[in-house]
């Protein structure tokens, strides 16, 4: 399940504070609401080597394959046999229809899986396009998910709180749906079915320690990672069947990956961390709905102690402060600004932590435009920006081309602004949906110029 979509820019203009960087509502470029928009852009999305030791890769496919999100065991593992037919709900708009080609295709040629694309309502897997309302009645906190022998919503409703809806009773897999939201933008709609066409493919799980992988809830990455097809190249491993233990599939481990991913025998292994609950708790109660602020700030300060007492040497430490850094901004400006310090120390000293240092950049830089300082505004993105293009993250990279374009703006190179305004429109489509939210976070920018 692909929990809400965390904004990438927190109410940038619209924190209610009466003091700190964010109180100025003024100017800015913003386009007219009949202005026409570019034409759609999408990001690219590249996938590099996962650069993991085998003996890290087998403890995490154990633990994303044999416990739920809630921390439930299961106790054997289940996948599809024989060849994978995917039909996608003839209402979805042509930029999901492109997103699962896209990705099917790497699926076959990365993950090596026997996948295709159906027209048949008896395919193995069903994607169905509903509303976010809908899902919400079902899942107060999701964005989209995915349910085992299930073929629609009304279906999925019935069979939920019975065996066949369990996922603890799962023996093999024959038939999933995934629910997507139809009134999302393209970004979100595709993120949630990388997401969730995995998890009805493989894992169920989700680990917040994980810095390489859409298995996690911090929503950093939003399509399969390398890490992500190595998992489910394994899952589907001749040497793997149903219903096998979780003791069965680790002794199976070794041998399989020294076969498919040679290379990772020659990487130092680190032990995987642990799961904490408590850490889980507090990260949930500070991003979950229906919280104040007070308990919001106190669940994410409590997120970060947990972290430091348990000695975490993951990604959470960082994702601790950025979630403080987000609850705080309402109350504290300058709270705020030194949790987000704080996180991009904590992910810069962990490898391959560039995409997380990016969103923290976008906050950071936000900060900076406010304070008129153009010239640090444009030093922070600018680096972060291809990282944001391979990544796919179109919403990430229009932000930052726009942050940009508002600094250029105020040091008096309009010209240039302009260009570079005018080319992230086309990402921003793509990313934040409607001309609405795409003119509504073009405002939110301009509107932190103290011009």
């Amino acid at each position: 399940m692909r929990r809400v979509i965390i904004p990438l820019l927190f109410a940038l203009a619209g924190c209610n504070t009466t003091t700190g960087p964010f109180e100025v509502p003024t100017r800015g470029f913003v386009a007219a609401p009949q202005a026409e928009l570019p034409e759609l852009k999408v990001a690219p999305t590249g996938s590099s080597s996962a650069q993991r030791s085998n003996t890290s890769i087998a403890q995490d496919f154990l633990t994303l394959n044999f416990a739920l999100e809630s921390g439930t065991q299961l106790h054997q593992l289940t996948r599809f046999e024989g060849p994978i037919s995917v039909r996608l709900d003839n209402s979805a708009p042509l930029t999901a229809k492109n997103d699962l080609s896209s990705l099917l295709t790497r699926l076959r040629t990365e993950a090596g899986l026997n996948i295709y694309a159906s027209s048949s309502k008896d395919a193995n897997i069903n994607i169905e396009m509903v509303t976010r309302a809908q899902i919400k009645r079902l899942i107060p906190n999701a964005a989209c998910f995915v349910a085992p022998n299930a073929r629609s919503l009304a279906d999925y409703s019935v069979k939920r709180r019975t065996s066949a809806g369990s996922w603890t009773a799962m023996t093999d897999r024959t038939m999933m749906s995934i629910f997507l939201p139809s009134d999302a933008s393209p970004k979100e709609v595709r993120d949630c079915l990388h997401e969730e066409l995995a998890q009805a493919l493989g894992p169920v799980n989700d680990l917040y320690s994980l810095s390489d992988s859409v298995f996690n809830d911090d929503n950093i990455h939003s399509t399969l990672t390398s890490f992500d097809m190595m998992v489910l190249r394994v899952q589907y491993d001749r040497d793997l069947t149903n219903g096998m233990s979780r003791a069965q599939v680790a002794a199976r481990l070794p041998s399989i990956l020294a076969r498919v991913n040679p290379a990772g025998s020659n990487v130092y292994g680190t032990p995987s961390a642990s799961i904490s609950p408590r850490w889980n708790d507090a990260i949930h109660t500070a991003l979950g709905a229906g919280t104040s602020d007070n308990d919001r700030i106190a669940a994410a300060q409590r997120a970060i102690q947990i972290a430091s007492f348990e000695g975490f040497e993951d990604v959470r430490t960082g994702f601790g402060y950025f979630v403080l850094g987000r609850v705080t901004m309402g109350s504290s400006a300058e709270v705020s600004k030194r949790a987000f310090m704080a996180a991009d120390n904590a992910y810069a000293a962990l490898p391959g932590t560039n995409l997380h240092r990016a969103f923290v950049a976008t906050q950071l830089a936000a900060f900076t435009l406010a304070n008129g300082d153009t010239v640090g505004t444009i030093n922070i993105v600018r680096p972060f920006m291809a990282i944001a293009k391979n990544s796919g993250n179109a919403a990430l990279l229009s932000t930052m081309m726009l942050l940009e374009a508002e600094a250029l703006e105020m040091a008096g190179q309009v010209s240039q602004a302009r260009s570079v305004r005018v080319d992230s429109l086309g990402f921003a489509r793509y990313g934040f949906g409607s001309e609405m939210a795409v003119e509504a976070r073009l405002r939110e920018i301009a509107a932190l110029s103290p011009s």
